[in-house]
């Protein structure tokens, strides 16, 4: 098995992590294999903000928990608490991938998230792609993290992908065999 194919088959969600801040390095690396994604017609439809600092995300992680705790998903807000009670799972990286509205291309932002995961593992990080930063991002203080985060005008949150040292390696899903189908 060749080096990319180990690093997907290996590659798992980390849902904890030690708080570390990767080196400086890592993240350039990272940060330009998410602009290195392919895109429809070349349209490289998004932006990468890496926050790099875990101040940032530890306010987006209270804030999001407490937009869940007063009036958003109370199913999805015992399970952060049964999962330690920190949303972003104590990660101290967070790369925001950002999109146009006007230009929706799911499918190009879900490729600049694998390609971050997949380097983040590459490079002995654990990462975990979520949405869930979209919680505070839409909560009643929004726009506030919006501007602090420095979103450019014309682009909104699309996705991220959290990254740091795992607190312990995880393993990765069993893969369903049964899911691939061949036609000859």
């Amino acid at each position: 098995m060749n080096e990319t194919l180990r690093v997907i088959a290996g590659r798992y969600s980390c849902r904890n992590y030690d708080g570390r801040m990767p080196e400086r390095e890592k993240l350039e690396a990272i940060a330009l294999a998410a602009v290195q994604s392919p895109s429809g017609m070349n349209r490289q439809p998004w932006r990468i903000i890496v926050v790099n600092n875990k101040a940032p995300v530890d306010e987006l992680d209270a804030e999001g928990m407490d937009v869940l705790k007063n009036g958003g998903d109370s199913a999805y807000y015992d399970l952060i608490l049964k999962r330690g009670g920190k949303l972003f799972y104590n990660a101290p990286c967070m790369f925001l991938i950002l999109k146009q509205p006007e230009n929706n291309r799911e499918t190009d932002i879900g490729i600049v998230s694998e390609n971050i995961a997949l380097a983040a593992a590459s490079l002995g990080l654990g990462s975990v792609i979520a949405a869930s930063p979209s919680i505070p991002l839409k909560g009643p203080n929004g726009e506030r993290f919006r501007q602090k985060l420095k979103f450019p005008d014309g682009f909104e949150f699309g996705l991220s992908v959290l990254a740091g040292y795992a607190v312990k390696e995880g393993k990765p899903h069993q893969p369903d065999l049964s899911k691939i189908q061949f036609i000859e």
